[in-house]
This record gives C-alpha cells, structure tokens and sequence, in this order.
C-alpha cells in the first residue's frame, strides 16, 4: 500500500531519482540538469507550502509541491502545483491521489488559486490528470521554451481552492 505524507529531507534521493530522467530524457520540465539530492534537501527545508511523497515500502514513487506562482506580494495566495511520478507508478491512480492531497493541504494553508504549467501545449496525460482534478485551460506561452532542439510551448491550467 501507497502512503502520501509531507516530504522530509529522507525523501531527496528518491525524488531525485524519480525527477532525474524528466530533466534530462524528457520534454515535460524545461529543468536539462537534474538538481541534486542535497538540493532537494534545501528544497524540502525552505518550502512555505505542502511538499508532498508517495511511497511504497520505503521507495519514493512520487511527489508534488507547491511554490508561490510568484514573488509580488499580491500573488501570495496563488501557488503553482509540481507533481511527478516514477515511470512505474503511472497509471495506478497514484498522480490523481497525490494531486488530490496536494489541493486539499494548499486550501487548508491558505492557497486560493493553484496554477499547473505543462510543457508542450498540454502533455496529454498531464492535461487529464490536472483536467480530472478540476483544473481548466487559463492559456498558452507560445514558443517559451528551447529544449532537444525544439520549441516548447506551455499551457497554463488553473483551479480555484478554498
């Protein structure tokens, strides 16, 4: 069985090795260098909002955080959602509960709009995963990003909370 709880800086090898190859194999994050699991570790100690793990027998299958979506102060209540999982946790529910959790810990600290960025126009099943959780299309950045030789655009989804 998958437990979902706050990320600890335990956690940081394991979401290292879970975010690792999206970095540098994949088109989902415009991150191209793997942070390192010390750097995870500062991640997990600064974060002001829910930063969560799912894990099953002590291995790190996934996680989600949130991050104020910006640094002005009239954004304080708005948060921008990250959740990933490791290739063998996919599709077993696991995103959606993870993302339910998330939703729920960023209402109860005050969060009124959660904000998920997905590369390219809306990876598929990261669309319907933040689709299923209520979120709808707020936009698209055309062009942002430059990653494997290729021109990325990012849609903007957006989920009221609270």
């Amino acid at each position: 069985m998958s437990t979902i709880a706050e990320a600890t800086e335990a956690d940081a090898e394991g979401i290292a090795a879970v975010f690792a190859p999206y970095a540098t194999d994949s088109l989902v994050t415009f991150e191209t260098t793997p942070p390192t699991a010390e750097q995870w570790r500062a991640k997990i100690r600064e974060s002001a909002w829910p930063f969560l793990v799912l894990a099953e027998a002590g291995e790190v299958l996934g996680y989600a955080l949130a991050a104020p979506w910006r640094p002005k102060p009239a954004y304080r209540f708005s948060v921008e959602t990250t959740i990933y999982l490791a290739p063998q946790a996919a599709g077993r529910g696991h995103g959606r509960r993870l993302l339910d959790e998330l939703l729920k810990r960023c209402g109860d600290a005050g969060a009124r709009q959660a904000i998920a960025v997905i590369v390219d126009s809306g990876n598929p099943a990261s669309r319907r995963l933040h689709a299923a959780a209520g979120f709808t299309d707020a936009g698209v950045l055309r062009g942002v990003g430059f990653k494997h030789d290729r021109w990325l655009d990012t849609l903007l989804m957006q989920r009221e909370l609270g």
